[in-house]
């Protein structure tokens, strides 16, 4: 056990506990053996001996806490931090208005302290002399350097990457979007014997050109609040979801504009953390039903349960043997596709033998998982491109999904995105495209 530094005094600064999801208040625990991410525990939960995944109960723990000196007795680190906070805030030298936000310390306090450690410290003297002096160096320069950035990124004019960006610019830092609002005003003249149905009709105009100059400001608003200018990196985000959420992201992506960025976010985190604890339910449900009744015992349950599943695992292999047993060919090519995989290659095409080359029987698909989410056809396709239902409906799912979010799929992309045979890939991809699951882009 040992004291470290904490966080700041604004809660929502600090990340919620992972017992009970409270804003943790110091002082609480930190797990020394678990991380990164970093396990944090409040007081109450770290008493009850909160258990989850690899954290044990009996882990050694460091307490967070910055109720400690570290320049002056009677100054702790969160006083120091709140000191130079308040100045920063406040400015140097208004050190009433320091002293009020403070609210621990007296004016004469502060602004004593502040001179002592801070300003006429000799331990500072000559970082603040290196400063000024880099400070001076760089006005003396004639010529500002240049550091790329990778944000925000630079499509080509009209590229689909442009598209998804909705025109944006960077250069000018705008949208390329409804920029032709204007040409319906370039002829209108207001003058002085226009009727008065003329007039009416043109200020009309101007106010429908009103409309459309709202509408593009407030687009242009919802893409900048919500990051949407790169969307790559917004894409990689959803990815640290789990399906279950990226589905419920990619529906509830309409509404963002309704909720707000902050508030869209607070409320795709709150589902992913009750997928979470729907799974943590479920798994405790499991543990009941097979009477058990504490963490050892879990564990042991699970050590087994990943052990039949493995033997499971083998004994369908080995019924897929037995199909090939009474053709030696067959049985050659399945043993020199199976040690590909086992070395970590990708399955090679065996060589044709002397006696003539037989195509592979059918897969049987009884009793693997996922059959009966099949229909007639794709159990068909399965049979025949022999492919596993489950990787299927995986492949499937993938492929559905970047269709949705590119707004069409080319056969290059699907094979980029499935890492198996090329002429499967073509097989299921003319398949999805065929029973309209996908199209074209």
């Amino acid at each position: 056990m040992r004291f470290t530094f904490g966080f700041t005094d604004d809660p929502f600064d600090k990340p919620p506990c992972r017992g009970c999801s409270s804003y943790l208040t110091e002082p609480y625990v930190k797990c020394a053996e678990c991380g990164p991410p970093p396990f944090l525990l409040c007081l109450q939960c770290f008493t009850r001996g909160f258990e989850y995944k690899k954290h044990q109960s009996d882990h050694t723990y460091e307490i967070m806490t910055s109720d400690f000196p570290v320049l002056d007795p009677n100054w702790t680190a969160q006083e120091e931090m709140a000191l130079l906070e308040a100045v920063m805030d406040c400015g140097f030298g208004n050190w009433q208005d320091v002293a009020n936000q403070m609210c621990t310390k007296s004016k004469e306090e502060c602004e004593k302290h502040y001179m002592k450690h801070f300003i006429n410290n000799p331990l500072f003297a000559s970082t603040l002399l290196n400063l000024k002096q880099a400070e001076e160096a760089q006005h003396n320069e004639t010529a500002i350097p240049f550091h790329p950035a990778e944000d925000p990124p630079r499509p080509t004019f009209d590229s689909l990457l442009s598209r998804d960006m909705a025109g944006y610019m960077p250069a000018r830092a705008d949208f390329e979007f409804d920029n032709y609002a204007e040409w319906d005003l370039r002829d209108i003249d207001f003058v002085e014997d226009d009727s008065d149905i003329l007039h009416a009709l043109k200020i009309a105009v101007v106010d429908i050109y009103h409309s459309r100059l709202k509408e593009r400001q407030r687009r242009k608003k919802i893409i900048r609040d919500h990051g949407l200018i790169n969307l790559r990196k917004f894409q990689i985000l959803e990815r640290r979801y789990p399906k279950e959420v990226q589905d419920l992201y990619e529906t509830m992506r309409r509404f963002a504009r309704i909720l707000g960025p902050v508030e869209h976010d607070k409320f795709i985190e709150s589902h992913a953390l009750e997928f979470e604890l729907r799974r943590e339910i479920k798994r405790l449900q499991e543990y009941r039903a097979a009477g058990i009744t504490n963490f050892c015992s879990a564990r042991t349950y699970d050590h087994l349960k990943k052990t039949r599943d493995e033997e499971r695992l083998k004994r369908t292999m080995l019924s897929e043997v037995l199909q090939y047993i009474q053709d030696s060919s067959a049985c050659q090519q399945w043993l020199s596709r199976q040690a590909d995989i086992d070395s970590g290659l990708s399955p090679t095409v065996p060589v044709p033998s002397n006696s003539g080359r037989r195509s592979a029987p059918p897969l049987n698909l009884t009793g693997l998982p996922g059959t009966e989410k099949l229909n007639e056809k794709e159990k068909e396709l399965c049979q025949m491109v022999r492919l596993v239902p489950g990787a299927y409906l995986e492949y499937k799912a993938a492929l559905v999904n970047e269709c949705n979010k590119q707004g069409g799929l080319r056969l290059a992309q699907a094979r980029a995105l499935i890492k198996i045979d090329v002429n499967k890939t073509r097989k299921i991809y003319d398949f999805l495209i065929r029973e309209g699951y996908i199209t074209k882009a």
